[in-house]
């Protein structure tokens, strides 16, 4: 049924319908009793849309798909995946709906999706819900993100149904609403590939050109252009995760979007001690997506993308794999290009320094980190405070004090910039066991301390009293992390 939004309020089906093969219409469950629990205004203002009625029935009802605009066509998406390594050729949004696109003051095509809405088609044996922890970790950790500059969908609000979901335990049920540039994946391109429709591929390619790629269009071979654009968004998007401390947790082909923006909190955190073989996911028992493991895996992806777009760069077959193979070795020159440069500002190194010499004081360091268990956001702050002269802070962080002092002569040596530093170093970020103190009161209906979190995570660089807490690593007792996926 529709309702009376403002008429501003327009959501297109493009997606649906340029690629009606990829799309299944679809409705979101009835939530019995749905209550806002948080509102991400800034991101509503920025999208259009005016807060105070999103906070009203009619608002409510758009953001758990009860009502939506007159117009608009929900539809439940169709994508594959390998998952864990396994290829799934039949995937879809088992849980989730695209309500449509909306077109933003500046101009910008932008999803509006909902995640926890039901049951789909794509569904799977799922029940198609989401409980209240959840949806709420996405929305803290992907603002979280955005204030870190790095590129991701974004939440725009968090409502409770008012229906329990089974796992575990009942939980309460929660819808998430989140905006992304489009919710095209690797696992897109591969379920079109799989059904073996070349003309639904060329449309596929088309789409995802023209809404994020549009250089691509006037290529000699387009397909071939967007993935190059494509392989060098991820490598330098996978480049900003390592040096944040981010895990992704669950980096299948369906989680790898083709606009370069990080998708999917489902088991994801960010690093207490800095060791590459952190793994916080519970149903990842071999590590495979390990925090030290994520260049590899996301260039492992990328190859899945050129195996399904290997029919539109060539019709000759051993010449598309040879020019996909080509374009395939542009990751890691990209990937360490990005990396090289976040660490030289990480580091607060001057520009003129040599990118060896700063790939050779990042190497020594990072093994210093690895055997003290140092933490990986404090150390990178205290290290600005001793490019100030105080080197104690840093320095009290190891146990090998040689070790330590031998690395910060060769680094106080380059003139390293204490104010650069501190513009990319965050003093906060969603710490695992603040996050989990923080559900653990929403889903038990006090959302003080995740509104308190947001605060200080919203606001990474900047240091303000009474948020010492917010800056500090998890206490001893807390004991070995582990992330669920929520499903």
């Amino acid at each position: 049924m529709s309702i009376a939004l403002p008429e501003t309020v327009t959501l297109g089906h493009r997606f649906a319908g340029e690629l009606p093969e990829m799309a299944v219409p679809w409705l979101a469950e009835e939530a019995p009793d749905p209550q806002l629990l948080v509102l991400n205004e800034p991101l509503a203002t920025e999208l259009g849309l005016d807060p105070a009625t999103l906070r009203g029935a009619a608002g409510i009802g758009l953001l758990v798909g009860a009502d939506v605009p007159e117009g608009a066509t929900p539809v439940a998406q169709a994508y594959a995946g390998h998952q864990f390594g396994g290829f799934n050729p039949r995937l879809g949004d088992g849980r989730a709906l695209l309500l449509g696109e909306l077109t933003d003051p500046a101009g910008r095509l932008r999803d509006l999706h909902l995640k926890g809405s039901g049951r789909t088609p794509f569904a799977r044996g799922g029940d198609g819900l989401a409980a209240v922890g959840p949806m709420l970790r996405e929305y803290v950790i992907s603002e979280a993100m955005h204030a870190l500059g790095i590129p991701t969908t974004r939440a725009l609000a968090v409502v409770a149904t008012g229906r329990p979901v089974r796992r575990e335990t009942l939980l309460p049920g929660a819808v998430l609403a989140r905006v992304a540039s489009s919710h095209l994946r690797v696992g897109s391109f591969q379920y079109a590939a799989a059904t073996g429709d070349l003309d639904l591929l060329r449309r596929l390619a088309d789409h995802a050109i023209a809404r994020h790629h549009p250089d691509a269009a006037a290529a000699e071979r387009p397909a071939l252009a967007l993935f190059e654009s494509v392989v060098a968004a991820q490598a330098s998007l996978v480049a900003q995760w390592m040096l944040v401390g981010f895990v992704h947790g669950v980096m299948n082909t369906d989680n790898v979007t083709i606009s370069g923006e990080t998708i999917d909190y489902g088991p994801c955190a960010f690093l207490d001690a800095f060791d590459p073989a952190t793994v916080y996911s519970s149903i990842d028992t071999g590590g495979r997506y390990a925090y030290g493991n994520q260049p590899v895996v996301a260039e492992w992806d990328m190859a899945r993308l050129a195996e399904a777009l290997l029919p539109l760069i060539d019709d000759d077959q051993e010449r598309a794999i040879a020019l996909a193979v080509d374009a395939l070795g542009g990751f890691r020159p990209h990937y360490n290009a990005a990396w090289t440069a976040g660490m030289r500002a990480k580091l607060g190194l001057p520009e003129g320094l040599d990118d060896a010499v700063v790939g050779a004081l990042a190497d020594d360091l990072l093994p210093l980190l690895q055997r003290d268990h140092v933490d990986h956001t404090s150390f990178y702050r205290r290290l600005a405070a001793a490019a100030r002269g105080e080197v104690e802070p840093a320095r009290n962080l190891f146990l090998d004090l040689a070790g330590f002092d031998a690395w910060a002569e060769r680094w106080r040596a380059t003139g390293p910039d204490a104010d650069a530093m501190d513009r990319v170093n965050p003093v906060y970020i969603p710490r695992n066991h603040l996050v989990e103190e923080a559900l653990t009161d929403a889903t038990a209906g006090d959302l003080t301390p995740l509104h308190q979190l947001l605060d200080a995570v919203t606001r990474p660089f900047e240091e303000r009293p009474g948020l010492a807490r917010y800056a500090e690593p998890a206490p001893v007792d807390f004991g070995a992390y582990r992330t669920f996926c929520g499903t």
